[in-house]
């Protein structure tokens, strides 16, 4: 009965579907075309997008899953295609691999490269305009380390796996700095009413100011304000 069976089978639409063979070297082409399609559309999402997940690993996955999934469900895609995007998808892994070990200027264009987004306190502000990545989100991982304010932070960077890492300054240098607790920034202050350290709302400088106007920001030309605090770090 099976003998039968596989006598009667059609071993060209199995393979192929309802595609001709030279079908096959257009796919090798699709596959190209999509797998650089996917770099630069999760190089344009920005590191965020992958975090947990390598950028390439992230490639493989997609690719590989759409090329499995489709022959599954669609009688009229063939295996054969399949097991091709397979094995492009593979080969164009291993090569970018390759590449990226040999040299320097192809692993930044395509992974990128760490980003300081705080330093000495303050943000360093056309750094984190570069990256897809929010103040609230940025806060909330901040306050995850167990951070309440910018100037218990000597530098903030964003490695290219979207994880941040962070050099803490030594307790007896803790700054005055922006505060980013919940709630912390919600009733900016234009005039000063008490003589204290106060923090830019947006970029983070922070400096002494006396009872009146607050002024604009001498960094970022802003002009809202936050009281400051200086409180250490508690681990």
């Amino acid at each position: 009965m099976i003998s039968t069976f596989l006598l009667q089978l059609e071993w060209k639409e199995f393979l192929m579907g309802q595609e001709e063979w030279p079908f096959l070297l257009e796919i090798v082409l699709r596959t190209f075309i999509m797998f650089l399609t996917i770099i630069i559309g999760l190089r344009i999402l920005g590191k965020r997008g992958v975090k947990q997940l390598s950028l390439f690993e992230l490639v493989v996955i997609i690719g590989l899953g759409s090329a499995a999934g489709d022959p599954m469900f669609y009688k009229e895609v063939g295996i054969a295609s399949s097991i091709i995007v397979f094995m492009v998808i593979i080969l164009l892994y291993s090569f970018v691999t390759y590449m990226i070990g040999k040299s320097q200027i192809f692993e930044k264009l395509l992974e990128g490269k760490s980003i300081c987004l705080i330093e000495e306190g303050e943000f360093s502000i056309e750094n984190f305009k570069k990256e897809n990545l929010g103040s609230d989100e940025f806060f909330a991982e901040l306050r995850l380390k167990g951070i309440s304010q910018l100037g218990q932070i000597e530098r903030a960077i964003e490695e290219v796996s979207g994880e941040i890492s962070v050099f803490y300054f030594e307790d007896e240098k803790v700054q005055y700095g922006l505060p980013i607790m919940p709630g912390s920034l919600e009733n900016p202050l234009k005039s000063i009413h008490s003589k204290g350290f106060y923090s830019c709302t947006f970029c983070g400088h922070t400096e002494e100011k006396n009872i009146g106007n607050a002024g604009t920001c001498c960094k970022c030309k802003k002009d809202k304000w936050i009281e400051a605090s200086n409180r250490k770090r508690v681990t």
